[in-house]
């Protein structure tokens, strides 16, 4: 088919950890708010969606154009090459969104948009019919207008790619893999070094860092939408997984533990961590931060702790954050991570960060504050 326009979608905050993880797999590419772009092959859509942990999904666009009204919007939808990508029974739903734009009724854009692929496809397949058998490979097509501009995009993931296909189950407020895996990159953790999460919670951050510690894809142990699309064809999802499989380090030993208050979560942690394939790689405690010590160096410390943003949690959040100064004040040549909504993080806490970085959770914007422990002797 030749080169495609991929667009690996992001939350705010994260574009340029994306960026970085396109450019890594060897694509050139254009990072703006909330996605990155890129031009690749077919093989793209398939090593995309397998290692990029960090992204929401893979799209393909398909066109981009003005559209302030309707005629304009049908016209320039049905001149694009949809006969490329589906199939006379390909089963191809309609999502929107209007940002900004003339054509604010997303329902009314969406069923314009219908029309007119189908228009297009019963003339690529000479179809005389009055409609079209939808019971093959499902494609799900979205129009985002934004500013009057209209993109047209399949999406070749399926379900969002931070769904990695082993978590059994979540506590409360479970933090996203993809911000998981992104608050592990964002440090200078390396696999021969320990790791600590003290509010593991369900175990999400542990098991990102033990993916990434092993170089294993996120992706590795679930199904893409895209799979069962004929132009991309078995050969190049085999060709993928492949690599997945050849550039795995399963014998990089990992020292990785999570902790817990909740002797609850600490048992969903498990089971999760055991579905992951890692049970023998990070150990799981019952622990209050206040209780860690250790008499090992130049670890690296990550969490996402209570934020304290309920009504009545404040004040035993803040107690918390003061004990978690005193207990980490003597790892000086650990590197600690914290992510927080909590404005008051670093006079609670005793210690002004090295470096903060703005992240959402979720719609909670929080702050990812960075204290860079003594580096580590040279050999």
């Amino acid at each position: 088919m030749g080169k495609l326009t991929l667009i690996a979608t992001s939350a705010m905050g994260l574009e340029a950890v994306v960026g970085k993880e396109v450019k890594d797999l060897g694509y050139d590419c254009t990072v703006e708010n909330g996605k990155v772009i890129f031009e690749a092959d077919e093989l793209a859509i398939c090593r995309s969606n397998l290692w990029l942990r960090t992204a929401d999904r893979i799209k393909i666009k398909v066109g981009e154009f003005k559209a302030r009204t309707f005629d304009e919007l049908f016209e320039a939808t049905k001149s694009l090459n949809w006969g490329d990508y589906l199939p006379e029974n390909a089963e191809f739903p309609v999502i929107g969104k209007s940002v900004k734009s003339t054509l604010a009724s997303v329902p009314d854009c969406q069923s314009i948009v219908k029309k007119a692929i189908v228009e297009n496809l019963k003339k690529h397949y000479k179809k005389t019919s009055a409609w079209l058998e939808e019971n093959g490979p499902f494609y799900r097509v979205e129009v985002a207008l934004l500013k009057d501009v209209a993109t047209l995009t399949i999406d070749a993931s399926g379900s969002g790619l931070h769904k990695r296909g082993f978590r059994t189950d979540q506590g409360q407020a479970p933090i996203k893999e993809t911000l998981a895996a992104a608050m592990v990159l964002l440090t200078n953790w390396k696999p021969d070094r320990p790791f600590v999460d003290p509010f593991c919670g369900s175990g999400t951050i542990p098991i990102e860092a033990a993916l990434i510690g092993q170089n294993i894809a996120p992706g590795f142990n679930r199904d893409f939408v895209s799979e069962d699309w004929h132009w991309i064809g078995k050969d190049k999802w085999n060709t993928a997984r492949q690599e997945v499989e050849d550039k795995a380090n399963y014998d990089q030993p990992l020292e990785i533990h999570g902790h817990d208050i909740d002797h609850r979560m600490i048992r969903i942690a498990e089971a999760n961590a055991e579905e992951a394939g890692f049970n023998d790689l990070i150990t799981f405690k019952q622990m209050q931060v206040k209780d860690f010590t250790t008499r090992q160096e130049y670890g690296t410390i990550v969490g996402n702790p209570p934020y304290g943003e309920r009504l009545g949690e404040k004040k035993a959040v803040e107690q918390m954050y003061r004990e978690m100064g005193k207990a980490f004040e003597p790892l000086d040549t650990w590197s600690i991570y914290m992510l927080t909504s909590n404005e008051n993080f670093e006079t609670l806490y005793g210690k002004p960060a090295t470096k903060k970085r703005k992240l959402f959770n979720g719609f909670i914007r929080t702050d990812y504050y960075q204290y860079w422990g003594k580096r580590p002797p040279r050999n």
